[in-house]
C-alpha cells in the first residue's frame, strides 16, 4: 500500500520561488477545469498556460524598477 502512495503518478512540483509564483499556482489550480480548451490540450498544458499568463500579467509590475523621466544629471558640489 505504501509503494502505491510513494510511487504513484503524482508529479512533484518545483519549490515556490516567490509570492507571485504561489499566487499564480493557486490561480491555475482554481481555473484549470473551468477554462475553455478548444484545442483539446491535456489538463497539465491548460494549467501551464494559465500559470504563465498569470506570471506575465503579475511580473512586469513587480519586476521592473520605477523609471524616472528625463535624463539623470550628475550633481556638482560647490566649493566653499
Amino acid at each position: 500500500m505504501g509503494s502505491i502512495l510513494l510511487g504513484g503518478s503524482a508529479r512533484a512540483e518545483p519549490p515556490i520561488r516567490s509570492p507571485e509564483d504561489a499566487a499564480c499556482r493557486l490561480e491555475a489550480r482554481a481555473k484549470v477545469f473551468s477554462a475553455p480548451n478548444p484545442g483539446g490540450l491535456q489538463i497539465e498544458d491548460v494549467g501551464r498556460q494559465i500559470y504563465f499568463a498569470c506570471m506575465k500579467r503579475i511580473s512586469p509590475a513587480s519586476a521592473q524598477p520605477v523609471r524616472r523621466s528625463g535624463r539623470r544629471h550628475r550633481q556638482r558640489h560647490r566649493r566653499h
